[in-house]
């Protein structure tokens, strides 16, 4: 990790060059505008707003972030999203529930990720409060409609149009669901029958984000779910599951296959798949090459009997750095810093001014 830093600084730099040429953006970074929507991953402290389980505002989440404070991010540090926005020259979007409908940070970007949100509305049910999907799309058309009264309607339409949208979500429909044995989804549905029900309801989600004004929608596939801590606890040797990361992969495939038809079907639509499953297996199963010496299990010494987050009686590792995880979900500020960098080298692989999309990438 540390040793591969500056060539993955230089990777990114220009990566973001490219993204930005991609999507058609005539201006400069830092006008660029971000609405981000997903799970724990990338909430930054919508779930403080709200009465939920799942909440991340308490030591020791936090104690590598800007001043040491816990801030709803579920890592000791900085979230992927917070890493590819100061690529992107940006400050990080703000939670939505910590703006109000005339703030006018909301035409500068904005952050709709809850930690226990899921494709479908009752994934995470026992966290009580959080912003499903569907919730957090029905926030962004409150978001547009402010922006609607501030700016007008048609250039609304033109600054939805060209802002760029990130989204991450699914993880928590398997490990909040449909892993739980005692869920309904789990007993009710064969694998299989999930899938289709996960994918046709992300289909009308992307859908609606469409008819709501995003054209350029960056999904981030899902990692080896099978290899968190939280799953490894089940297999008797602490090893990765493997059903459960054939499970994800189907799911990636079946994403990225749903990308392509929509981009063939919707006029301008610029979604993009971005698949790392790869590049996280290849951290964890792998992690001395990036410079950490654990990957099997987290850095806070979590109870995964009781939720796997890190309490602040909880015992921390002595180096945070050299551990892959933080709790018994989330990735370490460490890990992240790799993750975002090897997201956009992902995402553009060719020097050249048009970038070349590997096969595990669908545009249509």
């Amino acid at each position: 990790m540390r040793s591969h830093g500056n060539y993955y600084c230089f990777v990114s730099s220009f990566m973001v060059v490219v993204i930005l040429m991609f999507f058609g953006f005539s201006e400069e970074a830092s006008h660029v505008v971000t609405y981000v929507f997903g799970d724990s991953l990338t909430d930054v402290g919508n779930n403080n707003y709200l009465n939920s389980l799942a909440r991340s505002n308490y030591p020791w989440y936090g104690v590598d972030y800007n001043g040491g404070r816990a801030t709803g991010r579920f890592s000791n540090g900085r979230t992927i999203g917070d890493i590819i926005s100061s690529k992107l020259g940006i400050p990080p979007p703000p939670p939505y529930l910590s703006l109000s409908q005339d703030d006018d940070r909301l035409l500068q970007g904005v952050n709709y990720a809850s930690g226990g949100a899921g494709i479908l509305n009752d994934t995470g049910l026992y966290f009580i409060q959080r912003l499903s999907f569907d919730d957090q799309i029905q926030s962004f058309n409150k978001t547009k409609r402010a922006i609607r009264g501030k700016i007008g309607e048609e250039a609304a339409k033109k600054h939805c149009n060209e802002a760029m949208y990130f989204i991450g979500i699914g993880s928590n429909d398997y490990v909040n669901n449909f892993l739980q044995p005692f869920l309904a989804d789990g007993q009710q549905y064969t694998h299989d029958e999930f899938l289709e029900l996960l994918v046709s309801t992300l289909d009308h989600q992307l859908l609606r984000l469409y008819q709501l004004g995003a054209r350029k929608m960056v999904l981030h596939g899902l990692g080896p779910l099978g290899c968190i801590p939280s799953q490894r606890v089940k297999s008797r040797k602490g090893q990765c599951l493997k059903r459960v990361n054939q499970w994800v992969q189907e799911f990636n495939s079946k994403v990225q296959t749903l990308t392509a038809t929509l981009n063939k079907h919707l006029p301008n639509a610029q979604l993009l798949f971005a698949d790392t499953y790869s590049t996280v297996l290849d951290l964890i199963t792998n992690p001395f090459a990036y410079g950490f010496k654990v990957s099997n299990t987290s850095c806070c010494n979590v109870d995964t009997s009781i939720g796997g987050l890190c309490l602040p009686n909880s015992k921390l590792c002595s180096n945070r750095s050299e551990y892959v995880f933080w709790d018994a979900f989330h990735p370490s500020d460490a890990a992240n810093a790799i993750l975002a960098d090897k997201l956009f080298a992902t995402l553009f692989t060719s020097p050249s001014p048009s970038p070349a999309l590997p096969p595990r990438y669908s545009r249509g």
